[in-house]
């Protein structure tokens, strides 16, 4: 029985590490705190469930045109919204994000009601895989692989292409990044973009065992922070190893004391793990 939990904690925990991964190449590089970042994932899962109801279109299929569609809207953010505020002081770029999140939640609750929707008849649905004792469902694997995977995307971009490089040196130092020729501007939209191409991926994937309303990006924004702090900013491996540290604490916190109190322990976690690494296990 532990061992299941175990499994389902470092499943779950591929796909917080991805939500995670956006929100820390936001951060690292740009320095900005993207609140409105759980609600593109909750655009995602919308968009995942609305093909399937309207077209049955499964989410796997939809995947890619909701990937799509939430990297544009990540960077027309930036373009429309975050842009104007970067040179402004911390807080207002903040408080700009912070009114987008609400904006998208309550528009979602007006467009779409506070009721749960469910995708029920995904080709992943019901479908179980057994290794010995150990049994993982269809949704919860196919989710895993597909943030693990696109995990390993991003940080192959960041670390081995032109654009990833760009985007490192910009991180370190703008001035002098633009000293360099690099278009800083050109970085911190793809950045947004790429930001928002991990939360539509991850959205689509949870949209396959988990309820689709307009709170749903909330909890994941939340626990996104948590796994940024906990692996330092700015850093994918962090933010990857974060992730399985919090379903691990997520699962083992349920099963040991009760599903009502997993969050605290990840909370608490978090509250010890700062005391003595203030910027994170991989921060600097």
């Amino acid at each position: 029985m532990l061992g299941q939990v175990i499994l389902s904690g470092i499943l779950i925990g591929f796909v917080y590490s991805l939500v995670a991964v956006g929100l820390t190449l936001i951060w690292g590089v740009m320095d900005i705190i993207n609140f409105a970042h759980g609600e593109f994932l909750m655009i995602s899962m919308y968009t995942a469930f609305w093909m399937y109801a309207l077209l049955k279109w499964d989410p796997l299929v939809t995947l890619p045109l909701a990937s799509f569609l939430i990297f544009a809207i990540s960077f027309l953010t930036y373009k429309m919204i975050i842009k104007k505020v970067l040179d402004a002081p911390g807080l207002t770029a903040l408080l700009a994000t912070f009114g987008l999140s609400l904006f998208i939640r309550n528009l979602a609750q007006f467009l779409w009601t506070p009721n749960y929707r469910f995708i029920t008849e995904s080709i992943v649905t019901d479908k179980k895989m057994a290794f010995g004792t150990l049994i993982i469902g269809m949704p919860q694997m196919v989710a895993a692989l597909g943030s693990v995977l696109m995990t390993g995307l991003i940080y192959y971009f960041v670390k081995k292409t032109r654009m990833g490089m760009a985007i490192q040196a910009t991180a370190l130092d703008r001035d002098t990044a633009k000293l360099m020729g690099i278009d800083t501007e050109k970085v911190y939209a793809v950045t947004f973009g790429i930001s928002g191409i991990c939360v539509g991926v991850a959205g689509v994937l949870l949209s396959t065992f988990f309820p689709v309303y307009p709170e749903a990006g909330a909890l994941y924004s939340l626990l996104a922070f948590v796994i940024v702090a906990f692996g330092g900013f700015g850093n994918i491996q962090g933010a990857l190893l974060g992730g399985i540290i919090v379903g691990l604490a997520e699962s083992l916190g349920g099963f040991f004391l009760g599903t009502q109190f997993k969050y605290a322990v990840v909370f608490l976690l978090y509250l010890l793990v700062l005391q003595f690494r203030p910027k994170g296990l991989f921060g600097w």
